[in-house]
């Protein structure tokens, strides 16, 4: 008999997005003339932006021809749309990088879950609590050590440094769940903790095009001495509707370097470029076609109007939620609300209260870890007119 990763036993039995699935599907079955409105799971919910498919479709169309059909792409991911992300993502914002520094991918989790191969098992891995389970997960399957980062109502839900070691830090601005985003000041703490401890920060900016206030910085490359210390991952998903499509980006600055026990130093950006050459074929032509009308006038136009769309759910939520006495978090510069479980109930308590008396489906702030459990997540990706009626439900609800 084969013999099995042994560290894939020491996970929790069951992922949580497939708990919440599985007990939303049970109650669906038990009353199918319930009206079910999920704020739970972060997927979008407006398509594709006219300018994006159109590309898409002049893609298509090019591929269905001799001429001009492509078979195989960079492995990094094709110029036009390397150039894209560098003149409209960092350029704007005084940072300075090249094509050979950025590798398209088909999604920021899966690039926060691969990066662990060029990274050795020995390292001992921050991560805040709560956190999205990829961190966590990911590197449990690896068998390395994980240490927390208690998030709490005192610190703003961003952690800060600690006083003890770590080799790789996972941070995520603005946070899921907690919709804390970090400002410049705390990015700099982490920057010197890194360059301090001769550690790397592995900076999750996937819902960055929700950050409003022109303060807070979008990329951990705004900060001095990031590049020395940082990898960043940022996606199309939230920000042009690129869940089902998949198209993203990470950034391995060459100036970025790891260390063999023998002392000898290698490029992270080569050793990355050499684990995405063996193990992945790059995004298709017609996705990056797709991603690249993002930065178009059009695009970029209606790219905003509907990140504004999911700004006003969030809003919606936001003021609801306050008004009724609870305690929330997020979803300013956030598509995510994390609010505090009145009466001291559990976070699945709150989800089975929500799901069987409002038939409203969120997240429990337990399922991102240890420092979660009192508190829930919402999001706003869910329709308008599913937002209003959720919060309606709400207040004739807590307001009795």
């Amino acid at each position: 008999m084969v013999y099995i990763n042994e560290n894939f036993t020491k996970l929790a039995e069951s992922y949580l997005f497939a708990e919440i699935a599985d007990r939303r599907a049970k109650y669906a079955a038990a009353h199918p003339e319930a009206k079910l409105i999920s704020l739970g799971i972060g997927d979008v919910t407006q398509p594709l932006c006219p300018a994006v498919v159109q590309a898409m479709q002049q893609a298509v169309q090019e591929m269905g021809s001799a001429a001009t059909f492509r078979g195989y792409g960079p492995y990094e991911g094709y110029d036009f749309l390397l150039q894209a992300i560098l003149q409209n993502d960092y350029a704007p914002r005084g940072v300075q990088l090249s094509e050979s520094e950025i590798f398209v991918s088909d999604g920021s989790k899966s690039d926060s879950g691969n990066i662990g191969d060029i990274f050795s098992a020995a390292n001992i891995v921050a991560v805040s609590d709560p956190v999205y389970p990829v961190y966590i997960d990911a590197n449990i399957m690896a068998g390395r050590q994980v240490r927390t980062l208690p998030c709490t109502e005192e610190t703003g839900f961003c952690p800060a440094p600690p006083d003890w070691h770590a080799d790789l830090i996972c941070l995520c601005s603005p946070n899921n769940p907690t919709g804390a985003v970090f400002n410049k000041q705390q990015l700099s703490a982490w920057v010197d903790y890194a360059h301090e401890h001769q550690a790397v920060i592995l900076y999750d900016a996937a819902y960055k095009a929700f950050i409003t206030d022109p303060a807070l910085p979008q990329s951990i490359y705004e900060i001095p001495g990031a590049q020395e210390c940082a990898i960043e991952f940022c996606s199309f998903s939230k920000t042009a509707g690129f869940t089902g499509t998949r198209c993203a980006w990470t950034v391995i600055p060459k100036a970025l370097q790891g260390r063999l026990a023998d002392g000898s130093t290698h490029s992270l950006n080569a050793l990355w470029f050499r684990r995405q050459s063996t193990k992945f074929n790059g995004v298709p032509y017609i996705v990056q076609r797709g991603a690249a009308a993002v930065y178009t006038p059009e695009g970029r136009e209606q790219v905003r109007q509907t990140i504004a769309y999911y700004l006003q759910n969030a809003k919606i939520i936001r003021q609801t939620l306050l008004s009724l006495g609870f305690q929330c978090t997020g979803g300013e510069n956030s598509p995510y609300l994390w609010l505090k479980t009145p009466g001291g109930q559990t976070s699945w308590q709150f989800f089975d209260l929500l799901l069987n008396e409002l038939n409203i489906i969120g997240t429990p702030g337990s399922g991102f870890g240890q420092q979660g459990e009192g508190y829930f997540r919402l999001t706003a990706f869910g329709s308008l007119e599913d937002t209003r009626e959720a919060v309606e439900r709400l207040q004739n609800y807590f307001q009795k």
